[in-house]
């Protein structure tokens, strides 16, 4: 069970802070400062508490605006992790012993490294080893996962990265859950009217750089004859040479939660106990593998 910080003494500057909070019978205590590359408090941090026996989280939170972190835990040998958007982890042991609080130590987060961009030119979409996915909830509390088995699509690498471009063309009607039934329902006119609107389009307008490996790929998607703006959430995963035939290849992991109103599918359908069947919100995912466009490319088996 995470703990806010209930009390924090004075320290002299540059040392760790003193912390303390009343314990439960028979718990101990783990605190830590975090801090950026430039030693300045660091809040926001995430960080884990893993029971190193179990491998189950005992204690999860952020650092509050001071940098600043302390948990109640049984007592026993913890994996701590600290992480923060654009700065590596740092990752750590400590033992945790029943009455007592460990000093809290102070934990920099050093600059994440930065991976090499692809270079500029066409790379098109690798459809055997790339995946679009998305995750629904269903009847409140269960989730429906599936995917598009059906799309094309390339990154056009610009020299300046921010000015480069994805576009995406997904096959309305290759959805599939694994259920045939509830697939031909998504496909009906009550959800992605595949006879109508047989396409789903994204197209980039800019990429922002986050820090690290973290990109947003801005840009337009287009479902249901409905055009939205989307920021999808892009972790770069670099690239490598192999394949099919040792062809350059780059990678990236890349995330959104789509509102199903904002593109007009709207079916609703409640049980008894006025739980919607179907959630508003949709997880979408694209993990992603692209070959570099040559004379030479190779092209994918069916």
């Amino acid at each position: 069970m995470a703990l806010g910080l209930l009390r924090r003494r004075r320290s002299r500057p540059g040392a760790a802070p003193d912390l303390s909070l009343p314990l439960p019978a028979g718990a101990g205590a783990y605190g830590c400062e975090v801090v950026d590359p430039m030693g300045q408090p660091l809040g926001g941090a995430e960080v884990t508490v893993t029971a190193l026996d179990s491998h189950r989280v005992a204690a999860h939170g952020t650092t509050d605006p001071y940098g600043l972190f302390m948990a109640a835990l049984p007592p026993g040998s913890y994996s701590v992790m600290v992480a923060a958007e654009g700065l590596t982890p740092a990752r750590s042991n400590v033992d945790v012993v029943a009455g007592a609080a460990l000093p809290p130590g102070r934990v920099t987060l050093l600059p994440a490294r930065q991976l090499e961009l692809p270079p500029p030119g066409t790379w098109l979409f690798d459809p055997p080893h790339t995946a679009i996915r998305f995750i629904a909830k269903h009847v409140g509390m269960a989730h429906v996962h599936g995917r598009f088995t059906r799309f094309t699509g390339g990154i056009h690498i610009m020299p300046d990265m921010g000015e480069s471009r994805v576009s995406v063309r997904i096959d309305a009607a290759s959805i599939t859950t694994g259920n045939k039934t509830r697939d031909n329902h998504l496909r009906s006119a009550d959800f992605l009217d595949v006879e109508h609107y047989p396409y789903i389009d994204f197209t980039s307008t800019r990429f922002v750089y986050r820090g690290g490996s973290r990109w947003t790929l801005n840009g337009t998607l287009t479902m249901h004859g409905t055009s939205r703006s989307v920021g999808l959430d892009t972790t770069y995963l670099g690239t490598v040479n192999g394949g099919y035939e040792q062809e350059l290849r780059c990678a990236a992991l890349a995330k959104a939660e789509l509102h199903r109103e904002d593109f007009t599918l709207n079916w609703r359908s409640m049980l008894a106990r006025g739980i919607a069947v179907v959630g508003p919100t949709v997880q979408l995912e694209l993990d992603v593998q692209a070959m570099y466009r040559t004379a030479e490319t190779p092209t994918p088996p069916e």
